[in-house]
């Protein structure tokens, strides 16, 4: 007799994982936004200024390259920024639609390289399995920056004197994860330069004044914070684990690190806000280089959700403000 498997967890819409332990990341929710998922292919041909290509590493990381079409204002190299990410460490893919909308367009405006890791994801890669793969996508750039290795695009055009770390949501925890563990490290010849973590998954396990009174969306549901991070974090851990609360007594106190610039972005209606604040504070209390970028009047990866971006005036004009600060970011470091 055949066993017929059966739905164990689902999450939102997004993730189905099954009682043989499968996991089906098909899009159920309404179709009309189904395209944001959907892989867009790499494309060696610049269109709209930026062309796309994807480079499975002889280091076993898989990243997309995004490189900007050359103007005759552009320094000879340009900076890199290495980019993990969001899905709750469950889903998502370095090629879907929603990433290609925003990070050509960051490639465009902010005259930069943007490397995008295809990360492991959970339940299948529970954590740290995502900190490992971002790490060790940093140093397979430093491996070209000292031409151990060799890529046609990064080593002709990045300037790896340069390196910008960049994460959205979850991924904004990579880029503390990452900063953090190479806070001592020798990289060089490759410099980073700034870390700018985008609405990161900063949690506590008893939950947040914001996570209460702010509006759930499709890009956040407390069932999504719930289940995502009960699937990704160490079996037998809270929220409080150092990877999504790194302000907490359980992780390294802030001020043993040896951290990077940072550009916190926060959208007022995040449901994490209180714990991302949270954060910043704590980093400012320790005495480290950061600053807040603040967008009024919206939610949890707003820039992502082109639809919004396309339709609704404030959310392309906060996606606006919030692309200039971050390739001001860059220009400044």
């Amino acid at each position: 007799m055949v066993h017929e498997k059966k739905i164990a967890q689902e999450v939102s819409g997004w993730l189905r994982v099954y009682d043989d332990g499968s996991v089906d990341r098909t899009w159920t929710s309404p179709p009309e936004v189904s395209f944001m998922a959907q892989p867009v292919m790499s494309h060696e041909k610049f269109i709209d200024g930026v062309a796309v290509k994807d480079v499975d590493t002889d280091s076993g990381v898989r990243v997309r390259i995004y490189l900007p079409e050359k103007n005759a204002t552009d320094s000879e190299i340009l900076p890199i920024v290495l980019h993990f990410h969001g899905g709750g460490f469950c889903i998502s893919e370095a090629s879907w639609n929603m990433y290609y909308a925003v990070y050509t367009r960051l490639a465009r405006t902010s005259r930069s390289i943007i490397v995008s890791v295809y990360l492991p994801r959970a339940p299948e890669h529970r954590l740290p399995a995502a900190c490992e793969e971002s790490y060790h996508a940093l140093v397979w750039l430093r491996s070209l920056a000292k031409g151990d290795k060799h890529e046609t695009w990064l080593s002709a055009h990045a300037d790896f004197a340069r390196v910008f770390l960049i994460g959205d949501s979850t991924g904004g925890n990579l880029v503390h994860e990452v900063a953090a563990r190479v806070g001592n490290e020798d990289l060089s010849p490759l410099r980073l330069a700034g870390g700018i973590p985008i609405h990161p998954g900063f949690v506590r396990a008893t939950g947040s004044k914001s996570e209460l009174e702010q509006l759930q969306s499709p890009f956040l549901t407390l069932d999504m914070l719930d289940k995502f991070l009960e699937f990704a974090l160490p079996i037998g851990s809270t929220k409080d684990h150092p990877i999504t609360c790194p302000m907490g007594d359980a992780a390294p106190p802030m001020s043993s690190l040896k951290m990077l610039p940072m550009m916190l972005c926060v959208a007022e209606t995040d449901l994490m806000t209180d714990t991302e604040m949270e954060y910043y504070e704590a980093m400012k209390k320790a005495g480290k280089d950061v600053e807040l970028f603040f967008s009024a009047g919206v939610g949890h990866s707003f820039y992502l959700n082109k639809i919004a971006v396309d339709s609704d005036p404030l959310t392309a004009t906060r996606t606006q403000e919030l692309i200039a600060a971050i390739s001001d970011f860059i220009k400044r470091h």
